[in-house]
């Protein structure tokens, strides 16, 4: 029973050195952005959510990875995008990356381990909406993490002004 309780512990203290060494962080992907008026697609595990994921009807996630998308406020594309980079810049972990008149780009990041999520935000002209996409780095499931900020992102930005 001692072994076992000190394997665990090490473990943990072994994962806990390499997330302060960025090992957990993992690496920004490659293909990120709009590209033909779609975002990335959604992982084919369980570790992301899409507003586009219903347009991909033979993708194995659909299902899960399906969210809403964003409604646009009074504003438009640009009020909406200005009142969603105060909720990413007020949320505990999130760092917006790039910033464009019509996209947005954050990573959020886990407090202890430091793992590395990648968002994305498009403001949709044809649709009146911003659709979005977070996707974890690392790992085949989530538990649910990226919809849940998510979730906490849209109760906060449908509650600003």
């Amino acid at each position: 029973m001692k072994i076992a309780f000190y394997i665990v512990l090490a473990a943990i203290v072994l994962a806990l050195v390499a997330a302060q060494f960025g090992l957990l962080s993992g690496q920004r992907p490659g293909d990120l952005g709009v590209k033909n008026g779609r975002l990335k697609p959604p992982s084919v595990t369980r570790n992301s959510v899409s507003s586009q994921a219903a347009q991909l009807p033979d993708h194995p996630q659909r299902a899960y990875a399906s969210i809403d998308p964003l409604p646009f406020k009074a504003g438009g594309a640009g009020a909406s995008l200005k009142a969603l980079e105060t909720v990413l810049g007020a949320m505990p972990g999130a760092t917006i990356v790039e910033q464009r008149a019509d996209y947005l780009y954050a990573q959020a990041q886990t407090r202890w381990l430091k793992f590395v999520d990648d968002m994305e935000f498009w403001a949709n002209p044809a649709s009146g909406v911003i659709e979005l996409r977070s996707a974890s780095r690392l790992g085949r499931e989530d538990f649910g993490v990226n919809r849940q900020r998510i979730e906490k992102i849209r109760a906060a930005y449908l509650a600003a002004p």
